[in-house]
């Protein structure tokens, strides 16, 4: 298989894998919010959400995540960055990033195994950050992946910690209106 088809297979699972993070969250905010409503209400959409969150997490995100754990790899060899790993610094802090996502990707695995037995260890607050987590391991992907070596380390990590901030604000910019 040819470098250009694998790294179009390993973009697509990264996308792919990518909606199931972002989405499995959300899932796990409804399931946790459901936990205020009166019975019956609260056992249906509970319910209805364990389901939701089974077959996304089983049918799509865990393969994507696989799939990209398999392509990933192939596009380093077929796109010869093993032989000169230490000419790509660019690509030694995505590496370090992919670890940490595949971190946060067990942690979601392990907060969707709890609610599927009906443990609600987290607020729907803290979890709507705990969602943002996925887009800052995104931007700083996608951009190390993009801009490489070309970008300057200084603006590319105080653009980071400006994305986090912004983030933050936007979580208790919805809190507020949610409220209202």
């Amino acid at each position: 298989m040819s470098f250009l088809y694998l790294k179009a297979l390993h973009i697509i699972f990264i996308v792919t894998w990518f909606s199931g993070m972002f989405y499995i969250v959300r899932l796990f905010i409804y399931n946790r919010e459901a936990q205020d409503k009166e019975e019956p209400e609260r056992s249906i959409l509970q319910q209805h959400f364990a389901l939701m969150s089974k077959r996304l997490w089983y049918g799509i995100t865990v393969p994507s995540a696989i799939l990209t754990l398999i392509f990933g790899p192939l596009v380093l060899w077929k796109g010869n960055y093993l032989e000169d790993f230490g000419a790509y610094p660019w690509l030694h802090i995505k590496l370090l990033f992919v670890l940490l996502l595949y971190a946060y990707f067990l942690s979601l695995h392990r907060i969707f195994r709890q609610q599927q037995q009906g443990i609600f260890r987290y607020s729907s607050k803290q979890l709507r950050i705990w969602n943002e987590v996925a887009t800052i391991f995104l931007v700083a992907i996608v951009m190390l992946a993009t801009v490489k070596s070309a970008m300057s380390w200084l603006w590319g990590l105080i653009g980071l910690i400006l994305l986090v901030i912004l983030l933050m604000l936007a979580i208790r910019l919805y809190r507020k209106l949610r409220r209202s």
